[in-house]
C-alpha cells in the first residue's frame, strides 16, 4: 500500500489548510481549566452517559470539492512536521549523562542508559549523573530512570526492588511529542520506576504503509525491552496507552512479543488505557482524532462537557452552545470522507482488523485500568463501558474511572488528584501486591 498522504494528498492538505485558517478566528486560550467535578464515588466501576454528537444538519450538504475549491485554501501554505534524525554516538565525556532519561533512535551507537545505571546497587545514587552532547528534539523512545531520591539504596525494601525492575513504557496520543508525555514520566520515575515514552512524529502517520517505518520503530522498541527483560529474571512491564493511536500501538507491540519470544507476554503486569478505546475502524473516530491533532488547543476536543457543565469554554457560553466552529466542522466533514475511503482499503482493513482482534480477544492475562471521560468528544464513553464489559466476559480483571466532565487525554491536567489515585492504587494492588503496597 503507498503512503496516506501519497494515496489521498489533496484532502488532507486542504483539511489542514481550513484547520490552520480557523485559528485566526479564535486566539482565546485558558492554560488551566477549571477543575473537573468531584467524581470520587463515579470510579467505583460505574457507566457513565453516553456523549452524543448531533451534527447540524447543512454539514452533509457540504461536498469534499466544494471545501477544496474554496479561493483561500489554495492560497495557504501548510507545513508539515520536521523530524530532526539525529543519530546518537558514544559520549566523549568519562561521566554518565547528565539527564535521567535517555534518548534511543535507531542506530549503532545506541546508549542504554538502563545498563549502566544500576541505581538499586549504587552507594551513592545522587553522584550518578547524565550528560548528553546533543539530542534530537524529536525520538522514537525514551528511557526515563527513577529519580535517586526514589531508589533505596540499602536494599532493605524489597518493594523498592520491584519498582527498579519495572518499566512504565507510555504509549503517546496522535500529535503527541516527548514533552507531552514526560509529565507522566515524572510521576512514574519518582516513585522509583523506570519509564519509556513512546511517540509517532505526525509525518510518520501521514506517511503510513504497512510494515513501514512506523512499524519498525515499534519493533526496535520491543527489542530493546526483550533485552532488558533477558537480563535477568524478575523484570516485569507495565503499559499506559493514550487514545487509539497509542492503544493501537500497544496491540502491534503485543503481536511484537508474540511473534518473538511468547513467554514475554506473562511479563506484563498491567495496562493502563486512558480515553480508549473504540474497538472498530470507526472514520467519525478517526476523523476527530486527526481534527483535534490538527487544532491542537483551538479545536472543540479540547473543551469538556457534561450536564450543563463545561470546561474551558467562554463565559456566559453554556454547554449546550459550544460547538465546533465552521472551520472545524469542516475538517470533520473531509476528514470522515478520507477515512471512509482509506479504512477500507484492504491492506488498511486486514492490518487493522488483525490488530484489534488481538487486543479484543488476545491480551495479557493482567489486570486493565481504563480512565475515561463522558464528556470525551473524540472517543464516545459508551464505545469504552462496551469494551469494558466484553473484557470481563473474556475473564480480564477490569478497573474503570469515568472522569465525567474532562476533555479527550486531558483527565491528568483536569483532575491529577483523582488520576494519581487511580494509578497508586491500580499499582499497589497489581504490581506491587506481594512487597506490603508501598507507593511512598
Amino acid at each position: 500500500m503507498g503512503s496516506l498522504s501519497g494515496i489521498l494528498q489533496r484532502p488532507v492538505l486542504a483539511a489542514s489548510a481550513v484547520a490552520i485558517a480557523s485559528l485566526s478566528s479564535d486566539l482565546r486560550e485558558k492554560l488551566w481549566p477549571e477543575k473537573s467535578l468531584d467524581v470520587s464515588l463515579l470510579c467505583l466501576e460505574e457507566k457513565g452517559s453516553l456523549f452524543e454528537e448531533n451534527n447540524s444538519s447543512w454539514v452533509s450538504k457540504i461536498s469534499v470539492s466544494k471545501l477544496a475549491s474554496l479561493s483561500f485554501v489554495a492560497r495557504i501554505h501548510v507545513p508539515l512536521p520536521t523530524i530532526n534524525h539525529q543519530i546518537l554516538g558514544s559520549s566523549s565525556s568519562s561521566s554518565v549523562p547528565s539527564f535521567r532519561f535517555s534518548s534511543v533512535y535507531p542506530s549503532p551507537g545506541l546508549i542504554n542508559l538502563h545498563q549502566s545505571a544500576e541505581l538499586v546497587k549504587a552507594a551513592k545514587p545522587a553522584l550518578y549523573k547524565y550528560e548528553a552532547s546533543s539530542l534530537p528534539s524529536e525520538v522514537s523512545y525514551r528511557w526515563h530512570l527513577p529519580e535517586p531520591s526514589s531508589v533505596d539504596v540499602s536494599g532493605s525494601s524489597n518493594c523498592a526492588s520491584v519498582k527498579s525492575r519495572t518499566v512504565v513504557v507510555l504509549l503517546g496520543w496522535l500529535g503527541a511529542k516527548q514533552k507531552h508525555l514526560n509529565r507522566y514520566a515524572e510521576w512514574y520515575t519518582s516513585r522509583g520506576f523506570h519509564a519509556i515514552t513512546f511517540t509517532f512524529p505526525m509525518s510518520e502517520i501521514l506517511n503510513y504503509q504497512v510494515g513501514g517505518k512506523a512499524e519498525q520503530d515499534i519493533e526496535l522498541l520491543v527489542n530493546h525491552l526483550a533485552d532488558w527483560l533477558d537480563e535477568e529474571d524478575g523484570k516485569n512491564l507495565v503499559f499506559h496507552t493514550f487514545s487509539n493511536t497509542g492503544w493501537l500501538t500497544y496491540g502491534v507491540i503485543l503481536e511484537n512479543l508474540q511473534r518473538s519470544d511468547p513467554s514475554l507476554m506473562g511479563r506484563i503486569k498491567g495496562c493502563v488505557v486512558d480515553s480508549a478505546p473504540v474497538a472498530a475502524p470507526d472514520p467519525q473516530v478517526w476523523a476527530s482524532g486527526f481534527s483535534a491533532a490538527f487544532l491542537k488547543k483551538h479545536s472543540v476536543a479540547t473543551k469538556g462537557i457534561v450536564s450543563g457543565q463545561s470546561v474551558g469554554i467562554r463565559e456566559n457560553e453554556t454547554a449546550a452552545e459550544v460547538k465546533p466552529e465552521f472551520a472545524e466542522t469542516a475538517l470533520l466533514v473531509i476528514l470522515r470522507k478520507f477515512f471512509e475511503v482509506v479504512l477500507n482499503l484492504p491492506a488498511v482493513n486486514r492490518r487493522l482488523s488483525d490488530v484489534l482482534s488481538l487486543l479484543t480477544l488476545g491480551q495479557p492475562s493482567c489486570p486493565q485500568l481504563y480512565i475515561y471521560s463522558s464528556a470525551d468528544r473524540v472517543i464516545p464513553a459508551g464505545s469504552v463501558e462496551s469494551f469494558i464489559e466484553r473484557q470481563r466476559k473474556n475473564g480480564r480483571e477490569v478497573r474503570a474511572c469515568n472522569f465525567i466532565s474532562t476533555p479527550h487525554v486531558d483527565h491528568f491536567r483536569n483532575d491529577p488528584t483523582l488520576y494519581s489515585s487511580q494509578l497508586t492504587q491500580f499499582l499497589e494492588d497489581c504490581v506491587l501486591s506481594k512487597c506490603g503496597n508501598s507507593m511512598k
